[in-house]
């Protein structure tokens, strides 16, 4: 029984790793095209991200299946960490793979978030410069009460 238990988790905790692993590859190229403004070839990354994201789910609902299986067996089926840690035996192994598989986990949360946060930037910077153009960059005064600022760039034409 206690090698089944391993052999599954290791299995699973393989899988993980490798969509982890393949996931954090995208994030990065993602980030360095959405930085370098390359659109086209970030859309030809959804195919590649959809691959993940299918190999990710496969990952959840094998995880799901084990601790349901932990379970009806009266094992901890919270999660894989106290179900690797109750079995009988020493597994340091699957403990540090447990313990990796987390850590890659919070490495693509902080990934993820900086793409968001780098195309949060990138839209704030083209509604910029839409107000800008739509403006004429008819300036508001920052303080006081008064007429707006007429100074007019060279992005449309010189014209007040």
């Amino acid at each position: 029984m206690d090698t089944a238990w391993e052999s599954d988790l290791a299995s699973l905790l393989a899988e993980l790793s490798a969509a982890q692993d393949r996931s954090l590859e995208i994030l990065t190229r993602k980030r360095e095209l959405l930085a370098a403004g390359k659109t086209e070839d970030l859309a030809a990354l959804g195919k590649e991200e959809e691959q993940v994201i299918q190999a990710l789910e496969r990952s959840l609902a094998r995880r799901q299946e084990i601790l349901e299986r932990a379970g009806r067996e009266g094992l901890p089926s919270d999660s894989i960490r106290s179900l690797t840690e109750a079995l009988p035996g020493d597994h340091p192994d699957l403990a540090e793979r447990v313990h990796r598989a987390s850590l890659q986990a919070r490495l693509l949360q902080h990934h993820s978030l900086t793409n968001w946060v780098l195309v949060q930037r990138s839209l704030l910077h083209l509604s910029q410069m839409l107000e800008i153009v739509a403006t004429g960059s008819t300036l508001q005064p920052t303080y006081g009460k008064g007429e707006p600022t007429r100074l007019c760039g060279a992005l449309v034409d010189r014209a007040v």
